[in-house]
């Protein structure tokens, strides 16, 4: 990411990332909908962060409409994958713990990478829309507000401490990813 943000990153670097989001976020938002019903999960749902159509958007502007066939999941991205179908679609914490790491995380940095991406690599017209969030107003005020509610969440010491691990190995995982993008482009990913 920071290659790309520096200007250093290809198209086809960004098309990369943009292929390892979308098997994320197959996993994410699938257990989304598992646990819609979820009392306490239901609470951090919202259709405004939904970014699969988005990114199935951006695939089909970068690589036509057989871009399903082009990508994979790196193996970083698989074990990310596995996790988040193993804890999301059944443990309301820790599909929180994965929802804030990556939705928070997309919505806070997204709008000034779409907005780099879009004029590094001339993508106007269609490759970005994973960075727009068109039904949130203020970004601030959504985040503000996502944080307030985690406040209230009543978990106990060992189910705060257990959502905390899980969010560290969310980033973990985010971090492992970036990295085997890195290797892959190097030559160094068998």
């Amino acid at each position: 990411m920071s290659d790309l943000l520096k200007g250093d990153g290809t198209l086809d670097d960004y098309i990369a990332l943009v292929a390892q989001h979308y098997f994320i976020y197959v996993a994410l938002e699938g257990a989304a909908d598992a646990m819609r019903q979820d009392p306490l999960a239901a609470k951090f749902i919202t259709d405004a962060l939904t970014r699969l159509p988005a990114v199935e958007a951006d695939l089909r502007a970068l690589l036509g409409e057989g871009w399903r066939e082009q990508i994979s999941p790196l193996p970083a991205t698989q074990r990310y994958v596995d996790r988040i179908n193993e804890v999301g679609p059944t443990w309301a914490g820790g599909f929180i713990a994965h929802h804030y790491t990556r939705y928070l995380g997309d919505l806070s940095g997204g709008i000034f990478i779409g907005k780099v991406m879009a004029r590094r690599f001339g993508l106007e017209n269609g490759g970005v829309t994973f960075y727009t969030f068109d039904e949130i107003a203020d970004p601030t005020v959504f985040k503000d507000a996502y944080r307030a509610e985690l406040d209230l969440v009543s978990w106990d010491e060992a189910e705060r401490e257990r959502v905390i691990q899980e969010v560290l190995a969310a980033y973990q995982f985010n971090t492992d990813v970036f990295e085997e993008l890195a290797a892959a482009k190097n030559g160094a990913l068998v």
